[in-house]
């Protein structure tokens, strides 16, 4: 076994390698290969063109529009999503009463964490397609419904929540309104990592600190977060990837994926309009590897920011 060790874990590794190359890798290059000619995506025809698909999506304005609002969602997304998160941990784990037996996370934490956790069982259209029913533009709809009833909304004028009102802070309302649902539909699975992380916090720490005279504000801001850095930064770049994405919400819950006027465009959006409606498979392969590129430079510099030297207890 010693003097074998190469062949025994190259046995071992031959298939899922082979398996990921041809299905992963493979594509990848397709795809790079295909953003340097004209390829309509219906015909064996193609004309290389070298550059210029990318040198024409840096003067798109509609990639203008998609990439802002790509930030806008890398922006808050992963920043609300994980301020939530904490917050639930941290009142679940240790927000609780100190009794005999330690500090306790709040009544009823069991039940809380598995309610907060249910809309990730749930697959992403199925929460678009419900929220669709919550944002509903007429009475049927949830929110509609309950503000007609109160009285605060006329029922011949309710609100419509995808016909981009008054941009709020000079963003378009509609991604607020999208923002709203990949919060709700990300805390939960958040928490639920966070809280491991915190389990593993020594609560002799949280009692030393509270001993110390120190209350629930600073030992969550001097204890909790500097102990949760690591898990806190892979938090972030995952929600990242997920606030590049946004294409499940974008198709299912705006007009035309990605209107009113194309004022929730985001760059999947883009990259289906112009592949399967205008036929433009090559600028499509381009607009998707620029976001590749961009992506893995960003998780690059997220995780080389935020590294350090691990705290061991």
């Amino acid at each position: 076994m010693r003097h074998g060790v190469a062949r025994f874990v190259t046995g071992f590794l031959a298939l899922p390698v082979a398996l990921y190359l041809f299905y992963v890798v493979w594509p990848f290059a397709q795809a790079a290969g295909y953003s340097l000619t004209d390829w309509g995506g219906y015909s064996d025809s193609q004309r290389f063109v070298g550059l210029d698909n990318y040198v024409r999506l840096l003067s798109d304005e509609l990639i203008r529009k998609a990439f802002w609002h790509n930030v806008f969602f890398l922006v808050t997304v992963p920043l609300f999503t994980i301020a939530l998160a904490l917050f639930l941990a941290f009142l679940l784990n240790v927000g609780g009463r100190e009794d005999r037996a330690g500090i306790r996370g709040v009544f009823g934490s069991a039940l809380y964490k598995v309610i907060f956790f249910f809309p990730q069982v749930l697959s992403l259209v199925v929460i678009a397609v419900m929220w669709q029913q919550i944002y509903r533009t007429d009475s049927q709809g949830l929110i509609n419904g309950l503000l007609i009833k109160i009285g605060l909304v006329d029922a011949d004028n309710p609100i419509a929540f995808t016909a981009d009102p008054e941009p709020f802070l000079g963003i378009p309302a509609v991604l607020w309104w999208l923002l709203l649902i990949a919060i709700w539909s990300g805390a939960g699975f958040y928490m639920v990592l966070f809280s491991a992380a915190m389990q593993s916090i020594p609560k002799d720490i949280y009692e030393a600190a509270i001993l110390d005279g120190a209350g629930r504000f600073h030992t969550f801001f001097r204890v909790t977060l500097p102990l949760l850095r690591d898990t806190i930064s892979v938090a972030w770049v995952y929600l990242g990837f997920i606030a590049l994405d946004m294409y499940a919400l974008v198709f299912v819950m705006t007009p035309s994926q990605g209107g009113p006027n194309h004022a929730s465009e985001i760059f999947a959006s883009v990259i289906q309009f112009n592949a399967f409606q205008k036929g433009q498979f090559g600028y499509a392969c381009a607009i998707a590897v620029a976001l590749a590129i961009f992506t893995i430079l960003l998780a690059a510099v997220q995780l080389r920011i935020t590294r350090r030297d691990r705290i061991e207890f």
